[in-house]
């Protein structure tokens, strides 16, 4: 195996505790705005734009640094549609017998069913597929560890950089996801985890009326 030699740091950025605080508190006030859209635009975005903010999540940090991550970015008006017929069929599914009738009261408040249109409607859908292993350039597979994790992670920091980026965002989860696999040609090395839904939200969207828990019911200092 070959070994990785070790470098400096880059320099961070030089914040006195005041600007510190302030640029923490900057940053919590711009995600605090972060809101899961239903209803998109279908004006385009700059291709550049998904780039780099896909290049943001590719810097996520990755158990044994194997980055076991790959996103698939659709734009293709058919397979846009191919996906939400797809879609919709488990949700039609999971609405109407997989999901438990306490699951059911707990979606009810945000007003989601078994309806998609912003799967075709968006100018991006961005399919997040987790890798279990990979073939190295002798064809011998290697396992990937910490995968849930790495790709949480990686996630996190793209829906993060696309709102940053000025873009409302929307986490899709239909189950089961394998007919993703099917539609894009993905291998079974590879596990479908979300569609992150992409653009500029429709005119006059609205979205539920929710709060976050405060700090003091997510965090503890020991």
């Amino acid at each position: 195996m070959s070994q990785h030699p070790f470098v400096p740091l880059p320099p961070l950025p030089y914040f006195d505790d005041e600007t510190r605080i302030a640029q923490a508190n900057a940053f919590y006030q711009q995600l605090k705005k972060r809101r899961t859209v239903r209803e998109f635009s279908d004006a385009p975005v700059p291709r550049e734009v998904i780039e780099q903010c896909l290049l943001a999540a590719g810097t996520a940090p990755s158990g044994a640094n194997q980055q076991p991550w790959f996103f698939a970015v659709i734009t293709s008006a058919d397979l846009k549609k191919r996906i939400r017929e797809a879609a919709e069929a488990e949700e039609r599914l999971f609405y109407g017998s997989r999901a438990s009738e306490e699951w059911l009261q707990a979606l009810a408040p945000l007003g989601t069913d078994e309806h998609k249109p912003f799967l075709e409607v968006a100018p991006y859908l961005i399919v997040v597929f987790s890798q279990k292993w990979h073939l190295d350039h002798d064809g011998k597979k290697h396992k990937h560890y910490y995968v849930p994790e790495s790709v949480g992670i990686a996630c996190g920091m793209l829906l993060a950089a696309l709102h940053d980026a000025g873009l409302a965002t929307l986490t899709h989860t239909p189950s089961p996801m394998g007919f993703l696999n099917e539609i894009l040609d993905r291998p079974s090395s590879e596990r479908a985890e979300m569609i992150i839904v992409a653009g500029l939200p429709a005119a006059g969207v609205t979205v539920p009326d929710i709060s976050k828990k405060s700090l003091d019911e997510i965090a503890r200092f020991y």
